[in-house]
């Protein structure tokens, strides 16, 4: 732990976090894998438009966008995860103050939870690589084979396995609009974030409970320090 942190009363015994864009700014590596997995595809999207594949499922984003067929889709997600399980992964960064947020939680003993589209071999490594992975209760991720990608799906299986998880006792923290709908869909709350990959208005959309700026911000609605 980094040391004496303030008793806080928080609203929230249990706290959910998103990955990519909520606590790690993983963009780059990201946009460089699915660089790479478009080009071994044949095809080449300009890099301002990577941007719109970090968030949601993978597969559905290579469906939606770039219009492949289911088999080629699964071929795109394997080259994606080659060039990210040796490179892209390691191309990313805390956000400043996560670290600190996270600390200050689970020192007042609130139940830390993650559940993210990313694969959850990805996600543990991620979280081990930045010495985070021992604040979290539980880590919940999309399946290798395809069958959990959804957040919704995600959640769902997060809160299959956490009976702690009741009605309006969580909030979920996210920076794009399928964290929010996913939380509605279980009538949890939701924290947007903007400094994320998430537009103000996507998420102004989806009306959740909160929308902070900064990590330091999201600390104070969480802690109420």
């Amino acid at each position: 732990m980094a040391g004496h942190q303030s008793v806080i009363k928080t609203p929230y015994p249990n706290i959910i976090f998103d990955l990519d864009g909520t606590l790690t700014d993983s963009a780059d590596g990201v946009t460089a894998s699915i660089s790479y997995a478009l080009k071994k595809m044949g095809l080449k999207v300009k890099n301002e438009d990577l941007i719109s594949f970090i968030g949601p499922p993978l597969q559905s984003s290579f469906i939606k966008i770039c219009g492949f067929t289911e088999k080629e889709m699964l071929d795109a997600v394997t080259h994606f995860r080659d060039y990210y399980r040796e490179k892209g992964i390691y191309i990313n960064k805390l956000y400043p103050g996560v670290t600190k947020l996270l600390d200050n939680l689970y020192s007042n003993e609130i139940k830390i939870y993650l559940a993210t589209s990313k694969a959850t071999f990805f996600a543990e490594t991620i979280l081990k690589h930045f010495k985070i992975d021992h604040y979290f209760t539980f880590i919940a991720g999309a399946t290798l084979d395809g069958s959990r990608v959804e957040k919704k799906e995600v959640l769902s299986y997060l809160i299959a396995n956490n009976s702690n998880i009741h009605h309006k006792n969580a909030v979920m923290v996210g920076d794009r609009k399928h964290d929010i709908i996913g939380a509605q869909a279980f009538g949890l709350n939701s924290i947007a974030v903007t400094y994320g990959y998430g537009s103000i208005q996507e998420l102004s959309l989806e009306n959740p409970e909160h929308i902070v700026h900064s990590v330091p911000e999201l600390e104070k609605v969480l802690t109420g320090i």
